[in-house]
């Protein structure tokens, strides 16, 4: 069970992203962490990532103070799909303002319900393994900020490659006092140095062969009030709109308030708005909390890929319908229609995505285009 404690414990999950890069599976009405696409051991059905991501948090944050940020027109189908969330636990942006004010969303409704709120910030599009020790890395912290609000918690995953699609977090003094094994691995618990964004090839090798960085996961640990001092102090516009929202929040001006200030916040990602301000304001102190863990960012068909078992030539395949592959290497093959069949003969390294009303093919060389292609075809759809 969560830690019984003064400062009560929340969690949010972003989940506003419209997954134009797993298209045309993932549509503007069904966007990819709603789809039932990932199959793990002992489960009889395939799951989304925010079934998944919500179930991580058991034992950590009780069920009643976790939440979902999303846009407002997802909210049918999330409460379709995860009817243990209520309408009064999933936070509808009227529009999307980028991830300082969904954050700052939250911060605003927990604070209104308790001025001691700590909470988590997660995502709805990483796969990651084990539940466990994600569990227990974010018990130590939330642990961190419990014992000192000023105190942002972010998470570093352990390169496994050279990523330059990612940002990175640099090592600082190590944080003794809250995981026994940081006495025989030192800066599993750290003051974060630096923020670095997401380098070129050569800085990535270097960071990773030093061991003192890690994957910026996108994830973090706030009080509540901390959080919204911050906007005070660094983004004073979107505080001010969001403070307007949390007074009427509960109210029945609530959903008004909500429709006519947040739509005028000013678009910026938490990042840049918050996290690198704070780095050098001796006010806060960052700090970082290493996960040793399997971390697959599912943000595009090869990724999606990597979620699958491949055969004998690397071909993998996932969905209701059949494949059927010959002389066939390192295809990728989703069938999201059970009366069809998709056959390749002679090809290699393509991806193919089947639905009722649009077929994808592609060399995995161009998966990073489709989000263009997306924007002129899926219109034609509607």
């Amino acid at each position: 069970m969560a830690r019984t404690s003064d400062k009560p414990r929340f969690a949010m999950i972003m989940a506003g992203g419209a997954g134009t890069r797993l298209w045309p599976l993932s549509r503007e009405d069904r966007p990819k962490q709603l789809l039932d696409v990932i199959r793990r051991p002992g489960d009889e059905k395939p799951r989304s990532l925010l079934s998944l991501s919500a179930g991580r948090l058991e034992g950590v944050v009780p069920a009643e103070r976790r939440y979902i940020c999303t846009g407002e027109r997802y909210r049918g189908a999330i409460r379709a799909a995860l009817p243990g969330f209520a309408d009064a636990r999933i936070l509808g942006e009227p529009a999307m303002r980028d991830t300082v004010n969904a954050v700052g969303f939250g911060a605003a409704v927990f604070e209104r319900q308790n001025p001691n709120a700590v909470f988590a910030v997660l995502t709805a599009d990483h796969l990651i393994e084990p539940d466990e020790e994600f569990r227990r890395r974010v018990e130590i912290g939330f642990r961190l900020v419990e014992d000192d609000p000023r105190r942002i918690v972010t998470f570093g995953i352990t390169p496994t490659y050279p990523a330059t699609g990612f940002g990175y977090i640099e090592r600082g003094t190590a944080i003794s006092g809250y995981d026994e094994r940081d006495a025989t691995s030192p800066g599993g618990t750290f003051r974060v140095a630096r923020f670095v964004e997401k380098p070129d090839l050569a800085r990535a090798q270097a960071y990773v062969e030093s061991g003192q960085f890690l994957w910026n996961a996108g994830m973090f640990i706030f009080s509540a009030r901390t959080f919204m001092t911050c906007l005070e102090r660094y983004k004073p516009e979107s505080a001010a709109g969001l403070r307007e929202i949390q007074a009427a929040w509960g109210t029945g001006d609530q959903d008004d308030v909500l429709r006519r200030v947040y739509p005028t916040l000013p678009k910026i990602s938490v990042d840049y708005a918050v996290m690198e301000p704070a780095s050098k304001d001796k006010a806060y102190q960052i700090c970082g909390v290493a996960m040793d863990v399997q971390w697959l960012d599912v943000g595009s068909w090869p990724s999606f890929g990597e979620t699958l078992e491949g055969d004998a030539s690397g071909n993998r395949s996932a969905g209701t319908g059949s494949v059927v592959a010959e002389a066939s290497r390192g295809n990728l093959v989703v069938v999201d229609d059970p009366k069809h069949t998709v056959t390749l003969l002679g090809c290699d390294d393509l991806i193919v995505v089947h639905t009722p009303d649009a077929t994808l093919v592609m060399p995995r060389s161009k998966a990073q285009d489709l989000k263009d292609l997306h924007t002129r075809v899926d219109a034609k759809l509607k």
